[in-house]
């Protein structure tokens, strides 16, 4: 017999309010992390747009509240990082699947996808310094601190010329730098981008170096044509140069876009019977931080109606 009703896998907002939902409908969770709970919420100085924090919340805080209130709800929460889930049959019985960490093997009825989504890095100097003093990855989060002041985007493509047009709305000027001579994104923003007069692009041009000392008070650019270095001076950098989730060791048992994102139906199921996904390592249209604890919420009881019937078969 499995040892879990339910394995989770991540403990971002979706992982840790599907096993607050799991554990208080009475199911065995096991949640497994490889690094710290709180996912993204961990890089975000101050989160102002999760509801009952008129004041904002400290993203720390708030990983550090959901932590615990799914470990009081029941979870057991183990730091170790998955190596490969596998699919398992009990002869006669049931499917159930095996979830190894590079300590040990552990069983389940249901697994739970959330593993989330990581902002690509520019790798320059600076830049996970000054990540939550200045640098951004989510103008949704944190475009309103920048009221009135100068930033810059970088990329290229539909999230930054999206993001871009969302800060103009709150700063005085938005340059957007990138890196090649025409725009990856959509016609429809190109155009919106061109007729905005608080948005000015930098053509052909990489970041060498974001500057500042406690918090961002501007980058350093290079021309890649002519060669010549300038700095731009700005209060906030917004990086929009993709996103990449770690969906690897659930190898070929559910359907996955290009890129990795985990591909579920409207309940949230995969491919995959007793497999779920919620949060950003999945296809989806809107990343924060509300909409992964709505997904898994609905991964959880997606879960315990899939484990119930499971067990009723048997």
């Amino acid at each position: 017999m499995p040892e879990y009703d339910c394995i989770i896998i991540g403990s971002g907002p979706a992982g840790l309010t599907a096993g607050l939902y799991a554990a208080r409908a009475g199911m065995k969770v096991l949640l497994l992390e490889k690094a710290a709970c709180g996912g993204q919420m961990l890089w975000t100085e101050l989160i102002e747009n999760f509801p009952g924090f008129p004041e904002g919340a400290k993203g720390a805080e708030l990983a550090e509240r959901m932590r615990a209130q799914a470990v009081k709800a029941g979870v057991q929460l183990i730091t170790e990082e998955v190596k490969q889930v596998a699919a398992a049959q009990s002869p006669g019985t049931f499917q159930y699947y095996n979830v190894k960490t590079q300590q040990r093997d552990y069983s389940s009825y249901s697994i739970i996808l959330a593993c989330g989504a990581y902002p690509r890095r520019l790798g320059v100097p600076k830049e996970e310094a000054l990540t939550g003093r200045g640098v951004s990855y989510c103008a949704t989060c944190d475009g309103p601190l920048f009221r009135g002041r100068e930033v810059v985007v970088i990329g290229g493509g539909n999230a930054a010329c999206e993001e871009a047009l969302f800060l103009s709305k709150f700063a005085r000027k938005v340059a957007l730098v990138h890196r090649r001579d025409k725009l990856r994104a959509d016609q429809v923003f190109q155009d919106r981008l061109k007729a905005n007069p608080k948005i000015e692009l930098i053509w052909n041009s990489q970041v060498l170096e974001i500057l500042g000392e406690d918090k961002v008070t501007g980058v350093k650019i290079k021309n890649k044509i002519d060669a010549k270095e300038k700095e731009i001076s700005c209060a906030g950098v917004f990086i929009f140069v993709g996103l990449r989730t770690d969906t690897d060791f659930v190898q070929d048992l559910v359907k996955k876009d290009a890129q990795g994102f985990v591909v579920t139906d409207n309940a949230l199921k995969t491919s995959s019977s007793g497999i779920f996904a919620c949060g950003d390592c999945r296809v989806r249209a809107l990343q924060q931080i509300i909409t992964a604890c709505s997904e898994g919420a609905e991964a959880a009881v997606a879960s315990r109606n899939y484990v119930e019937q499971l067990k009723k078969d048997s």
